[in-house]
């Protein structure tokens, strides 16, 4: 593999790594997938997610924050009630294809190699 494209690997790694991060934890992942099966797409209060977490309300808040900083949900706020919903997280999603497509393609180019 070249050096140039070791160090765009590298970069396109780091890019994501907090992208990456965040979907790994199981919780959030149950988060989003509630969020996702939010039919109504008006949002979910953080006493729904509790239920779909079974977790505390305090933890439920420290994932959904960390949701929010990596740009997967956005909040609805209507009086002294906050909605979370799935934000379009679009230029994160594009940043990971393109990193597992590169990846790829240095695999193919190394198999072809054999």
């Amino acid at each position: 593999m070249k050096t140039n494209e070791i160090k765009k690997l590298k970069y396109e790694f780091e890019e994501v790594k907090d992208f990456l991060i965040a979907l790994g934890d199981e919780k959030r992942q149950i988060i989003i997938i509630a969020l996702l099966n939010d039919h109504a797409c008006q949002g979910l209060r953080v006493v729904d997610l509790t239920e779909a977490t079974e977790l505390s309300r305090p933890a439920v808040s420290h994932h959904l924050k960390i949701l929010k900083q990596i740009g997967m949900i956005d909040i609805r706020r209507e009086g002294t009630k906050n909605y979370y919903y799935l934000s379009n997280a679009a230029a994160e999603i594009n940043k990971l294809r393109n990193l597992l497509d590169n990846v790829m393609s240095v695999m193919t180019e190394k198999q072809k190699e054999l």
